[in-house]
């Protein structure tokens, strides 16, 4: 199934409810003892534990996603020139990818080609310069459409610049994207714009959904009312204990208390929903369970 400029809200109407995107991928690897420390992150595990990355897809789908992510977090030009392996984009890239093409085969689902930020997505400050900024983004989001994502979902974007740079490239290539947004307790990116004036900024390039990630819920559930009616709009919030610093991500929001945060969120009419980092299948499950109980299934 591709997108061709498919409407994900229309979708979501058609079958009764919102998409169910997948959930942790590093987090999970880290538990299973598959993450490396190189900068490469999670991503070492496409060519150095493919079945492991393989089991883990195959786990989300079971459990009832619609959309799976490409475990691509850290296959961006910027993260790999800093990497002491000999791999190139293009090489993990493709690896990814090529995972999880095999495990979805003709299953009616989507795949969606993470590009993360260039740097740490916690860092306030940028050390790398625009033109960089600007070829990185370029280079990944062209690599995640040639091997086959069905849209780029631009995780944990936090910086105005970068933000704007992505909507560029998306918008200027006809390319499908979500732009997903991770902002402070204040309410502000962490390059200080407000966010709800960013999503204003971020409309105007027409995304096929604006996302929230990395949140905690206790944050999200602050503004999920003043996020305007007539965007499409989803959440995949953060389920890890601690600060989202820490380097060992365990699970601090089991699937039942997620599954609460989901029914609050539910009357303001997501387009999709999923979770991130600490979470496991056993969320995703809860979420599409529940569904099924909504639809009398």
């Amino acid at each position: 199934m591709r997108l061709n400029n498919f409407n994900i809200l229309s979708w979501a109407k058609k079958i009764g409810r919102p998409l169910i995107l997948d959930g942790a991928m590093g987090s999970l690897l880290q538990q299973k003892g598959f993450l490396s420390n190189d900068p490469l992150w999670a991503s070492l595990a496409n060519v150095e534990h493919p079945e492991a990355v393989r089991r883990i897809h195959k786990e989300y789908i079971d459990s009832g996603a619609d959309i799976i992510t490409t475990n691509t977090f850290r296959t961006n030009p910027a993260a790999v020139s800093k990497s002491k392996k000999s791999f190139t984009p293009q090489n993990l890239v493709e690896a990814s990818v090529q995972i999880a093409k095999e495990v979805k085969g003709n299953l009616p689902i989507l795949m969606a080609g993470s590009n993360a930020p260039a740097e740490d997505c916690y860092q306030i400050e940028r050390t790398i310069p625009i033109l960089e900024l600007q070829e990185n983004h370029q280079q990944h989001i062209s690599l995640l459409k040639e091997f086959g994502g069905d849209f780029i979902l631009n995780e944990t974007q936090s910086h105005f610049d970068e933000i704007k740079i992505i909507c560029e490239i998306c918008s200027k290539n006809q390319i499908d994207f979500i732009l997903s947004l991770f902002f402070t307790n204040d309410f502000k990116l962490l390059s200080g714009e407000d966010i709800f004036s960013t999503i204003e900024f971020i409309t105007t390039y027409k995304p096929l959904a604006i996302g929230f990630n990395c949140i905690t819920p206790k944050i999200f559930l602050q503004i999920v009312d003043k996020i305007p009616d007539n965007i499409n709009w989803g959440f995949y919030l953060n389920c890890g204990s601690g600060n989202y610093e820490d380097e060992q991500i365990v699970c601090g929001v089991n699937e039942l208390e997620y599954l609460e945060v989901v029914k609050k969120l539910l009357p303001f009419k997501p387009s999709f929903v999923g979770s991130c980092c600490g979470s496991n299948p056993n969320h995703t499950k809860l979420i599409k369970n529940y569904f099924d109980e909504l639809r009398g299934n």
